[in-house]
């Protein structure tokens, strides 16, 4: 295990809502000494069992702690617009995931077991970190770590949002097929990551996203990763190397809240059938929204959050 920290107080008023930034560059930035617990940012570099991760965080870790997931492409800092809002109340912990932002492979992965070895890295890491139990949110690929997670380690956390995500892919042969064709969207990376980024946001479940003022900071952020480690990322951790969560569903007693996009037809299906396995689950449904919900509709996105977190269980018999 390999540890390394940083640490730094930094005023987050001055920046953009909107913008999709370089957190690393905001967190060396000139230091304020105010006392705002939003003004408190963490990095942190960590090497688990051969699992790289990174995280930065921002809020007082005396405060319930709040773990995001990015999806593929993205980083830890795609939450930043969202934890700068919840910073008050909340200890915001944005992670990259191996292959993203500066989760870096030292050495090429073995696919087998990596997704578990992942998620257990994951766990430590929390144990380690913060102060379990804390709540929860992850989106798309991140979304699909993030119930793996919960469903693996529920003592973990109190309450998760997954968003625009599955539990993966049922049969083995769906499993395989869809290995197959991450392997040929690797080599397109690999080949011609710009061309790629391109054909990525082509797809139909990105189309609203592509009409959002802030589609172009987006795809100029996905740029940013290194096109080697989003392959080898892919490989390891692509839907069809991931083992199906949807027996497993049907254990979970941690409440969890699956967001779905209205335009999102794929994942509002998908998250009807989660309700229907998962007993202490809900599913929200949000208007004019698409598979990046978050980005879309940000303020209600937040709201639908706060709510849920905030919302008092009632307590089983």
């Amino acid at each position: 295990m390999i540890c390394q920290w940083s640490s730094i107080r930094k005023g987050v008023s001055a920046l953009n809502y909107g913008l999709y930034i370089d957190l690393e560059l905001f967190i060396t930035k000139t230091v304020n000494k105010s006392d705002n617990p939003c003004n408190l940012i963490y990095a942190m570099q960590r090497t688990i069992q051969a699992i790289p991760l990174h995280t930065v965080t921002i809020g007082a870790k005396t405060q319930p702690s709040i773990i995001f997931l990015h999806g593929f492409l993205g980083s830890g800092g795609d939450w930043f617009p969202v934890a700068r809002e919840l910073c008050d109340d909340y200890c915001c912990v944005m992670v990259d995931l191996p292959g993203h932002g500066k989760a870096i492979f030292r050495e090429i992965p073995q696919s087998d077991g990596f997704f578990e070895q992942t998620v257990d890295a994951l766990a430590e890491l929390l144990r380690e970190s913060v102060c379990p139990p804390s709540f929860l949110v992850g989106y798309s690929m991140g979304g699909r770590i993030a119930l793996a997670l919960l469903l693996r380690h529920p003592e973990l956390f109190i309450k998760a949002v997954i968003v625009s995500a599955s539990p993966g892919l049922r049969t083995e042969k769906e499993q395989i097929d869809r290995q197959e064709h991450d392997k040929k969207i690797a080599r397109k990376i690999e080949h011609n990551f710009e061309g790629f980024i391109k054909t990525w946001y082509d797809q139909s479940l990105f189309s609203t996203l592509k009409n959002h003022p802030l589609f172009k900071a987006v795809e100029s952020k996905r740029q940013i990763n290194d096109p080697r480690n989003l392959a080898l990322a892919l490989r390891v951790l692509g839907t069809g190397g991931q083992p199906s969560q949807w027996e497993t569903l049907q254990y979970n007693k941690v409440p969890v809240r699956f967001f779905v996009g209205e335009k999102d037809e794929r994942y509002v299906e998908i998250g009807r059938q989660m309700v229907k396995l998962c007993s202490s689950s809900d599913l929200e449904i949000f208007p004019h929204c698409g598979h990046t919900l978050q980005i879309e509709n940000t303020e209600l996105f937040l709201d639908r959050l706060r709510l849920f977190f905030n919302q008092q269980e009632e307590k089983q018999l």
